[in-house]
């Protein structure tokens, strides 16, 4: 399969590309001089699209067949400046960026359908939709350098001004920059500012 160039391999048990995916790809905010965090990196094609416009790029997932499909397709597409690393949110990360980026797992899902498996922690955002994307924004900007940003994807299903109220209370400025409407939702990129 191919995106904007990009040479990528869907694989079992990852998150396969989709609109959203693409909507942050279409919409990144970065410099050549920027080292880069991707959280939830799934088959690896944002990182690999950040790559080729930045200095370096760390990308991370807590699932291990993630981990793998991202290695190959960085593989495929002869990408030196990237590194993979197996981690829960920032819980192995040690460093900080000049932009870090998240598709979150975004969907509302109550209590009955939750499933515990790898696949399901792509978009499975509890029963608000909101469980990872408030840990995430709690924890990131500890990880940004000054003048840093952060580039969020969620769901219209799981409340944008929230995420803007909790973003500036932080002191971080936050914006929507990019909305795709997809069925009964919008998908949106929060870009916010250190």
């Amino acid at each position: 399969m191919n995106y904007n160039g990009i040479e990528y391999n869907e694989c079992e048990e990852v998150y396969p590309p989709a609109e959203d995916t693409f909507l942050l790809i279409d919409n990144l905010i970065i410099n050549d001089t920027d080292k880069v965090l991707e959280i939830g990196t799934g088959s690896g094609v944002v990182s690999i699209s950040a790559s080729l416009k930045c200095i370096e790029v760390t990308s991370t997932d807590i699932n291990p067949h993630a981990i793998k499909c991202a290695e190959s397709n960085i593989k495929l597409n002869n990408r030196e400046n990237i590194t993979v690393i197996l981690s829960d949110l920032f819980e192995n990360i040690e460093d900080k960026y000049d932009l870090i980026l998240f598709n979150t797992p975004y969907l509302p899902v109550i209590e009955e359908e939750h499933v515990d498996d790898d696949y399901s922690k792509a978009w499975d955002g509890g029963e608000s939709g909101r469980e990872v994307i408030d840990k995430f924004i709690e924890q990131a900007p500890s990880y940004l350098k000054k003048g840093g940003r952060i580039q969020l994807v969620q769901s219209s299903l799981s409340d944008n001004e929230k995420t803007l109220k909790i973003f500036e209370k932080m002191g971080l400025k936050a914006e929507i920059t990019a909305v795709e409407h997809i069925f009964f939702e919008d998908i949106t990129l929060i870009t916010a500012y250190k």
